[in-house]
């Protein structure tokens, strides 16, 4: 059975954060697939599904956009689920890509590009 969607998600942004962030990040950056908050699971599931639809429906040249391009898209994504689920969010959680920081940026790139592979593992 393929792995859950959202833990796809979140194992990518777990990943992403080891990778890129600078130092010792926060416990809620790096908290496991199964002591993350519902509505968190759901937001995960619902932008790997909204990746998995635009790889598909591109017929796969999204390999040809930039990290940044595919950064946006996650980042852009994720601030509407996070409108759907927090009725009066912190400035910080729906700042738009260009406020993000580089080590988040990132993150949501490599996040893209392993949805990207889960699709077409050649990618």
């Amino acid at each position: 059975m393929p792995e859950e969607p959202g833990r796809i998600f979140r194992d990518a942004w777990i990943a992403g954060v080891r990778r890129h962030f600078p130092g010792e990040p926060k416990p809620g950056y790096v908290t496991p697939w199964e002591e993350t908050p519902d509505w968190e699971r759901a937001s995960a599931a619902a932008v790997y599904t909204q990746v998995r639809q635009f790889v598909e429906i591109s017929g796969g040249s999204t390999a040809k956009l930039t990290r940044a391009q595919k950064s946006r898209f996650v980042a852009l994504c994720w601030i509407a689920q996070i409108y759907q689920h927090i009725s009066d969010p912190k400035p910080a959680y729906v700042a738009d890509w260009d406020q993000l920081p580089q080590w988040q940026q990132e993150t949501d790139a490599d996040i893209f590009e392993t949805i990207e592979k889960t699709i077409s593992p050649e990618q």
